[in-house]
């Protein structure tokens, strides 16, 4: 029989009968003497042994638990014992979970016996009712939390300023150094210590140890993920929300989405993180817009766009969530199009382009549907194939014209651009944005040309086409300087 005792916050008089009658009787086995009922066992004379030199031993926290669990289960097969742990034993006990787990698989019987929890001192030293509200963190986790600015939040297990730093670091993403929080020590300890303080002096405090917790009050006017939501919502709301935006739909939004998102790609072309996160922001709205008239129609809701991009991103990932070897680049492409493809139900050539968008601009569908066809082995040899294919098209079209028949030669530029997007992807250039720098030299040039015409007292429509292509030739040799 296990006894596994909670030795509550620190204070002896917070141990329990049980808890007390249990220590005296049986074999005592410590997760770590640090702790300050400990004092209180070696002046009652209770021998025990402590589990800290694993501490010491361990690569990992998880090595730890995980060794202490096999030691307790392997000392109950001979003798009945208490496992003794800081607090509640079902509180931020890491080990006790596996050691639960481990005797109910083995048939190990146990007996719980429950302790005043960090949580319960916490919320006494800070004199917080956690019906409005409480997140409880384990600051060896912090990095894997998102803020919750509506909640108190508890971290704990900020034992050393290694940890606190830590903590520090991963709050300062979407805190501000003066930001306010409190640094509460032995609480429930007549030695407690609580003080308010800026984040920036988090980890530069002296008395930072294993009973050492940090507590973040609600915060107004700061938004996460579900304030930003709640916000779209709000603007769709029937009684009080906008009017203009009461009355879109999936189609109306249609180019506020193609929109936003060439900003965003704007931003990325002029190097302005700034504008960035902003254009990011913009199609973020977009997408909840959608998500959230999908879900005023009882048709998804935004939890279920997230739930089905992360089991795709999951299954198109088995070399980082089922990894078995690494994969060279070359190696990932080729799984990454073979999941798609079983994942869509792709089994021939003809299917794998029926599902390229017809949605996407004309020249970037053109280059998918060339790539896909590539990987089946339908492709040219060689760049110079793409040449004669290039010259084969104007002639057509030259033809098309000299016999007048210019839907025929509408066609055949049709088959010019297809071929031209063939050359650009044997270039290993992006058909649009080529055609885009193309575009903005063509603007740059264009207002060169324009500021010489001015400059010799000249306007732009008054010159004849000869005389513009002067300034022409002028404005690309200014280019060119």
């Amino acid at each position: 029989m296990i006894h596994i005792v909670g030795l509550g916050p620190g204070a002896v008089e917070a141990l329990t009968f049980g808890a007390v009658d249990a220590l005296k009787k049986y074999p005592i086995y410590l997760r770590t003497k640090k702790h300050p009922t400990v004092a209180y066992l070696e002046e009652e004379g209770m021998r025990y042994v402590s589990f800290d030199h694993i501490y010491e031993g361990a690569k990992t926290f998880e090595e730890v638990y995980e060794t202490i669990k096999e030691e307790v289960l392997k000392k109950a097969k001979e003798e009945d014992l208490v496992y003794a742990v800081p607090g509640h034993p079902l509180v931020a006990e890491k080990s006790v979970m596996l050691l639960l787990a481990a005797c109910k698989e083995e048939g190990v019987a146990y007996t719980l016996y429950p302790a005043v929890s960090f949580v319960d001192t916490m919320l006494e030293a800070l004199e917080i009712d956690p019906i409005q509200g409480l997140r409880i963190v384990d600051a060896l986790d912090i990095k894997k939390e998102v803020p919750d600015f509506k909640k108190g939040t508890i971290i704990t297990q900020v034992f050393s300023a290694y940890v606190a730093s830590e903590v520090k670091i991963a709050l300062s993403l979407y805190m501000a150094d003066e930001d306010e929080i409190v640094f509460v020590r032995g609480a429930g300890t007549k030695e407690a210590s609580i003080r308010t303080m800026p984040l920036y002096e988090l980890d530069r405090q002296k008395d930072i140890d294993d009973l050492t917790s940090i507590y973040i009050p609600p915060m107004e006017g700061r938004y996460g993920f579900y304030e930003f939501m709640e916000i779209v919502e709000r603007l769709r709301d029937k009684e009080d929300g906008c009017p203009w935006d009461m009355e879109q739909t999936h189609e109306s939004l249609k180019p506020y989405l193609i929109e936003e998102s060439y900003e965003a790609l704007e931003a990325i072309d002029l190097q302005d993180e700034e504008a960035l996160s902003e254009e990011l922001g913009d199609v973020l709205l977009q997408i909840l817009l959608h998500s959230t008239i999908s879900k005023e129609e009882g048709m998804f809701t935004i939890h279920e766009v997230i739930k089905k991009v992360s089991e795709k991103m999951v299954y198109r990932h088995p070399h980082v969530f089922a990894k078995s070897r690494d994969l060279t680049a070359e190696e990932l492409l080729t799984q990454w199009e073979d999941l798609k493809k079983k994942e869509k139900g792709e089994a021939r050539l003809s299917d794998s382009l029926q599902a390229v968008s017809k949605y996407y601009p004309s020249l970037s569908r053109a280059e998918k549907i060339q790539k896909k066809a590539r990987k089946y082995g339908f492709d040219w040899d060689h760049i110079s194939y793409v040449f004669d294919k290039v010259q084969e098209e104007i002639l057509e079209i030259k033809e098309a014209l000299s016999e007048q028949k210019e839907d025929k030669a509408k066609k055949e530029l049709g088959d010019l651009l297809f071929a031209v997007v063939n050359l650009a992807r044997f270039l290993g250039a992006d058909p649009e944005l080529s055609l885009n720098k193309t575009s903005d030299k063509f603007i740059g040039r264009i207002t060169k040309m324009e500021a010489l015409i001015e400059a010799q007292e000249e306007t732009f429509q008054a010159l004849s086409l000869s005389k513009l292509d002067e300034y022409w030739e002028m404005a690309k040799k200014e280019e060119k300087n």
